[in-house]
Parts: structure tokens; C-alpha cells; sequence
């Protein structure tokens, strides 16, 4: 990978646009459209590119790539105001931060022109496709053959404000027995399970949800009342496609930080199965027993079950296959939370995802991968 991307910078190819009558003067003013947090996918992984505003005669980037969840290396970048033009200079650090280049030595691509939509260095050339989005042309010179590629990025947009729901405190324990006849769920608001995150539109004798939650100093209680007319439990083997399988998915984030957590514990996404099982997935990216995590209770009548959970919450500490302590829970705290509900009705795959929390865009099912579309708990006395 480093053997690739350092012939990708090093190169300075021959790539070449048909020059805009309309070209502007090398000033950062005339680019400053390139600021801002921008994602994309390359060489098996995420991209994240962070650029500041012009400001002391030059922009700033940080760039780093992140695959199966561990960073592979980052970049510093700069784009400076030199001689009336501009050059974009950068360095790589390894994911220990040990640099690539020399001490004294940047890979430079100076300023061959600028257009309203388009800044074209010698060999990388940013183009503008909407005040959100960019492609990033590069380059590759490989056997002594250029070749230009074409990397895509999304600009992340102010982030709306996560919906916040005050959790109450329970003066005693609830009993998991899923019948939730305890006081504090008596005095307790039910909130909906009522946003399709995947499959067609359902109707309410398919299914209805609502859920509350309650916490102690040791854990945090959830009560769900879930109306689905089949349960299904195609797979034995708790470990193989859980997610197609009837099941309840409580996804929690101890310190309410969001970002990625695919294989890692910066989050947990436990699926309850139809028999109490309760899988995620491990850093050793495959399917895990947590049930030591949760406690859970199953009352089924008719078309109706309830669920009561108790959920220990554990920090981004937490190590697989060590001793881990969860966490004590103090009025104040907040925690990132969203619940879903995995429908299935008979088919070799889930029809329907359902859950707690309104998801932006058009890929709705990512709370197994992206905390950041969680809700915010806050624990009151």
C-alpha cells in the first residue's frame, strides 16, 4: 500500500484539462470552496480530508485513510501562496506518525491554473461538482503509463442536532421478568420504533414498536413492546446471519462520541435473538456472544411481545477475550442510543429494519457501522 500511494504522489503527470478562457488569478480567495471535512472511499478504505479556510497566505489539510478500521497512514497538507501562484505541498506520516519523506523533503504539485469550478496543479486537480461534493483527479504513472484516477468526496454538512431523550432514574432494581410492572415503568413516557431503515413500507399488522428506558447506577433498563404478526428463527447457529432473524438491536455508545466502530468497541450493536442470544461483531471482524452484556426476558401472547432488557455499558476500552468492568452510571451522563427491530416473515432474508431514530440520506441502515446517527440519552435523577 505505501509502495502505491508513494508512487501516486511522487508522480507529477501529464494530465491536462483544455484551459477555460475564464481562468482566475492563483489567489486562495479564488479556492477557498475547497475548505471544509470531506469523505471518500479509496484503496479498500474510508478517506477523511479536513481543509481550513485561507487565512496567513495558505490553506491547511489533515488526510488520513482508514481501512478494516485502523488508520493506514496520514497527510499533512498545505496549499500556499508562493511567488503571485500556488503550490500544494504535503508529507506522509505512518500510523505511528513516523514520517515518510525526509526531514527536509515535500512532494509538491505547483499551480498550473484556475476556473470557477476546477484548481488544476500539476498532477492532482480538484473539481468542483456542487458546493458538496468534489472529485479529486490524480495522476499514476505505473510502468511508465499515466493514468488518471478519480476520487469521489462528500462534504459533511453542519450536523443536525441528535434527538436528546431524558432517561429517568429507577429507585430499584426492575425485575427482568418482561412483565414491566415495576413503578418506574408505570411513570415511564413509550417512545416509537416507527423509521424504516430497510425494505419496503409496512403496515401496522406487520409490525408496531415503542420502547422505554430507565437506569441505575450499574445499568442502564429497557422495556419494548414489539406487535410483529410472525417471529422467525431461520439460523440455529446464533453466530450465522443474525440480523436475518426476528430480533431486537440496541445500539449503544458509552461516551456519546459517535464515529465508525465496524470492528471495534467504540460502539456495540447487540441483536437480541428470538432466544436470548445476543450477537455483535468482534475486532476479529465475525459474529460474538456478549450475553454476559445483557440480561434479557421474553413474554410473547398473540401477536405481541415484550421485552425486558438489563444493559451493562461498557467503554471504548473495552478488550475482547479480557476482563472488562462496566461502567457506573451518574445522573448528567450522556449516551448515544438508538433501538431497531429486524423483521422478518418467513424469507431467506429480513424484509424490513425498523428503528428508534430518523436517519439523513439515502443509506438509512448504517447504525451497524456509524454512531454518529445515534440519539442522545441523558440520564436524570
Amino acid at each position: 500500500m505505501k509502495n502505491i500511494i508513494t508512487l501516486l504522489v511522487l508522480t507529477i503527470g501529464l494530465y491536462t484539462y483544455s484551459q477555460d478562457k475564464n481562468t482566475l488569478d492563483p489567489k486562495l480567495e479564488n479556492i477557498a470552496w475547497i475548505s471544509g471535512t470531506w469523505y471518500g472511499e479509496a484503496f479498500g478504505g474510508i478517506t477523511e480530508e479536513i481543509w481550513s479556510e485561507p487565512s496567513g497566505g495558505s490553506m491547511m489539510a489533515t488526510f488520513k485513510l482508514i481501512v478494516d478500521g485502523k488508520v493506514k497512514f496520514y497527510e499533512i497538507e498545505v496549499i500556499r501562496e508562493v511567488e503571485n501562484s500556488l503550490i500544494l505541498q504535503l508529507k506522509h506520516f505512518g500510523p505511528d506518525l513516523k514520517g515518510w519523506e525526509n526531514k527536509d523533503e515535500t512532494v509538491d504539485f505547483p499551480l498550473k491554473h484556475i476556473t470557477a469550478n476546477k484548481v488544476v496543479f500539476e498532477g492532482m486537480t480538484f473539481e468542483k461538482v456542487s458546493d458538496n461534493e468534489m472529485n479529486i483527479y490524480v495522476d499514476i504513472n505505473e510502468n511508465n503509463k499515466i493514468e488518471t484516477v478519480k476520487f469521489n468526496y462528500k462534504k459533511q454538512t453542519k450536523k443536525p442536532l441528535k434527538p436528546t431523550q431524558n432517561v429517568k432514574k429507577a429507585q430499584s432494581n426492575p425485575k427482568i421478568d418482561g412483565i414491566g410492572d415495576e413503578n418506574i415503568w408505570q411513570n415511564t413516557k413509550w417512545y416509537p420504533i416507527d423509521q424504516l431503515w430497510l425494505g419496503s413500507q409496512y403496515n401496522s399488522t406487520d409490525f408496531e414498536g415503542r420502547y422505554k428506558l430507565a437506569w441505575t447506577k450499574k445499568a442502564l433498563y429497557l422495556l419494548a413492546e414489539i406487535r410483529d404478526d410472525k417471529l422467525i428463527d431461520i439460523n440455529e447457529d446464533p453466530l450465522i446471519a443474525w440480523w436475518d432473524d426476528d430480533c431486537l438491536e440496541i445500539f449503544i455508545d458509552e461516551d456519546n462520541s459517535g464515529g465508525e466502530h465496524q470492528y471495534n468497541h467504540n460502539a456495540f450493536a447487540y441483536h437480541i435473538a428470538l432466544d436470548g442470544n445476543v450477537v455483535d461483531m468482534s475486532t476479529d471482524k465475525q459474529g460474538k456472544l456478549y450475553n454476559s452484556h445483557l440480561e434479557s426476558k421474553r413474554i410473547t401472547k398473540e401477536n405481541t411481545s415484550v421485552w425486558e432488557v438489563k444493559i451493562l455499558v461498557f467503554d471504548d476500552t473495552y478488550k475482547d477475550d479480557e476482563k472488562n468492568t462496566p461502567i457506573e452510571l451518574l445522573a448528567g451522563k450522556n449516551i448515544g442510543f438508538a433501538l431497531a427491530y429486524c423483521d422478518n416473515d418467513n424469507s431467506e432474508h429480513r424484509e424490513n429494519f425498523i428503528g428508534s431514530i430518523p436517519v439523513e440520506g439515502e443509506d438509512k441502515n448504517r447504525g451497524w457501522i456509524d454512531a454518529n446517527i445515534f440519539g442522545t440519552l441523558k440520564l436524570i435523577d
